[in-house]
């Protein structure tokens, strides 16, 4: 009556969260660097630095030829 069979669940994803997060930073880092500073370019700035990976895939896309 005291069994309990629920499983575990060992989630390992810690250190690829903070690549991804050095990632973010320098990609917010560099896009608002480029922006004119108004808070619009900055806001702009941040929301590219989400989507970059987006622009990688397509510009490698385009280079493949594909």
């Amino acid at each position: 009556m005291g069994t309990d069979t629920r499983g575990r669940t060992i989630v390992r994803d810690g250190p690829w969260g903070f690549v991804f997060l050095l990632a973010y930073i320098g990609a917010a880092i560099y896009f608002v660097s480029v922006s004119d500073g108004s808070f619009w370019g900055v806001v702009v700035g941040l929301l590219q630095a989400i989507v970059w990976p987006v622009y990688v895939i397509y510009y490698v896309l385009l280079g493949l030829g594909a």
